[in-house]
């Protein structure tokens, strides 16, 4: 298997196939069951967030490796309308969905590390990465 995966998101089936996938890389990099759940609920979240707000997009599995350690990263892009207030969405219970608004905040805090960049108009590109302890 290459380093990268992706998954394109156009219904709600590719979101199970996006799980699926992150939780196979994270199996095969070696990490542990609890682990492997996090990865898979962040990525559920980053493609639902592709399919309710955007449209269609893609999430993208990626192996990395820095010095001694390995790690997966999710990279998930859109074209969509993009995010006008970034500050908000990052705040835990602001959701324009109904929902208990636990989507990006969350996948922050289950990821180590987690990157946004949204413009009105261009749409959004976010990666999050997991490292192999």
């Amino acid at each position: 298997m290459e380093n990268q995966s992706c998954v394109k998101i156009i219904n709600e089936w590719d979101i199970v196939a996006a799980r699926q996938l992150g939780r196979n890389v994270a199996k095969e990099l070696g990490f542990g069951t609890v682990d492997q759940a996090r990865i898979t609920t962040a990525i559920s979240e980053l493609a639902r967030n592709i399919y309710l707000y955007a449209g269609q997009g893609q999430v993208c599995i990626e192996k990395i490796y820095d010095g001694g350690k390995a790690g997966l990263r999710i990279v998930a892009v859109d074209s969509g309308p993009g995010i006008s207030d970034l500050r908000q969405v990052m705040e835990d219970g602001f959701s324009t969905s109904g929902g208990l608004g636990a989507g990006l905040p969350g996948v922050k805090r289950l990821m180590d590390e987690f990157l946004i960049d949204s413009n009105p108009g261009t749409g959004t590109d976010i990666k999050a990465t997991k490292w192999l302890r």
